[in-house]
């Protein structure tokens, strides 16, 4: 495919940029892998001399220097700056509006993702050439980075832009597991038929967005993906940044999949404290070996339980490594907690957005196990698993 704007044709600069990544370690070592954004020789030369935006967050850096410094100090013509929620710098809170602004460095229109819109309208793109698009994500699905990929994918085909997704490693590229997303239940934490852990690294997520025409009225987006090299699915990636102002370390992010599901329960998940979704408590939690007490914050201006003394499950005393070579979402936790607190208001609503279903809440309050759980998640993961070979960027 030939781009109306570049003139390169997109299928043999992912091929180059594929051949370049072939020398593959299985390791997992994080200093043998390149982010794509490191591997300026691929993706510079397409940004020459065009008027480019950007979508990203304080997690698109080469080495020490932000992705944007980088290419402003390159010559290349950075006109507008999109950010996700938690902002450009990557520092509100989780779910907090964030209005228009302009980068104080650069003095770039900073126009936010995170609001009244979370999808750019044809005047913010006016006179774009080039979108590229940078943020860590984690793999999961309620994690709102990859709805805001899909929505800048939307907004560049129907305004004529070429996307390129500038790739990372996926910290949870090891494992796909969770009940796939049912019609019905398509939010903002959730918006395409994948698992809750999809096991593929943004750039293989934006392939398959585009490939099985899960756009708006199944549109396809002028979509380019720099690899990253040194990557595969077996290698366990330490996250540079910290994604997210609650996903504060490694523990906290392979905990995320499981713990975070108790945001659609009564329970506190760490928010208010600074170990974010490695523990939850409640008030009236009847096992009090462990207490905590959320306090408000920046971060966090409203947590559930705030300034209350929560008694629950301490689960930082779980190390990285046990946790790394974990695959699958941990259901025990949410099982016993549910049983153990015995109240009919045990879940919100939120927690069939969060599943992607209302078959997870269904049958945790009708008994069923774990494991029969984990069945019925079955077909609906291989069938993922299956759909997903087409687009996989990276050996597994």
């Amino acid at each position: 495919m030939l781009s109306k704007k570049t003139g390169i044709p997109f299928s043999a600069l992912i091929l180059c940029c594929i051949l370049s990544a072939g020398q593959q370690s299985d390791t997992g070592q994080t200093d043998t892998i390149r982010t794509a954004a490191e591997q300026t020789e691929f993706y510079f030369p397409l940004l020459k001399g065009k008027n480019c935006a950007i979508t990203t967050n304080h997690t698109a850096v080469i080495g020490k220097v932000h992705l944007v410094d980088s290419l402003v100090n390159a010559g290349i013509a950075v006109k507008k700056i999109f950010s996700p929620e938690h902002g450009y710098r990557g520092i509100a809170a989780d779910g907090v509006v964030i209005q228009n602004s302009r980068d104080d460095k650069t003095g770039i229109s900073i126009v936010s993702l995170y609001g009244k819109r979370k999808k750019p309208l044809p005047s913010d793109l006016q006179g774009i050439d080039l979108m590229i698009f940078d943020i860590q994500d984690v793999g999961v699905r309620f994690y709102t980075y990859i709805s805001t990929l899909q929505y800048v994918m939307e907004a560049c085909t129907e305004n004529h832009i070429p996307l390129i997704v500038l790739d990372r490693p996926n910290p949870l590229g090891h494992y796909v597991d969770g009940p796939v997303l049912e019609h019905g239940f398509k939010s903002f934490v959730g918006m395409d038929p994948v698992p809750v852990v999809y096991g593929l690294t943004i750039g293989e997520l934006a392939g398959m967005i585009n490939g099985e025409g899960w756009l708006t009225k199944g549109v396809r987006c002028d979509l380019t993906v720099i690899p990253c090299s040194g990557y595969t699915h077996k290698s366990r990636y330490i996250l540079p940044l910290n994604p997210s102002p609650n996903l504060q370390s490694m523990v906290a992010v392979y905990l995320y999949p499981s713990v975070a599901l108790f945001e659609g329960t009564i329970m506190n998940v760490g928010r208010g404290t600074p170990f974010s979704y490695q523990v939850f408590g409640h008030p009236e939690f009847p096992v009090k070996e462990f207490s905590y007490v959320p306090r408000i914050s920046a971060k966090n201006p409203d947590p559930k339980h705030k300034e209350q003394v929560c008694y629950g499950i301490d689960l930082r005393t779980l190390t990285t490594d046990y946790l790394s070579q974990n695959n699958r979402i941990n259901l025990s936790w949410l099982i016993n907690a549910y049983k153990t607190m015995n109240r009919s208001d045990f879940f919100i609503a939120f927690i069939d957005k969060l599943a992607g279903t209302d078959s997870l809440r269904k049958q945790i309050e009708a008994g069923w196990s774990e494991e029969q759980i984990r069945k019925s998640w079955e077909p609906g993961l291989e069938k993922f698993r299956q759909l997903s070979k087409k687009y996989l960027l990276y050996p597994e």
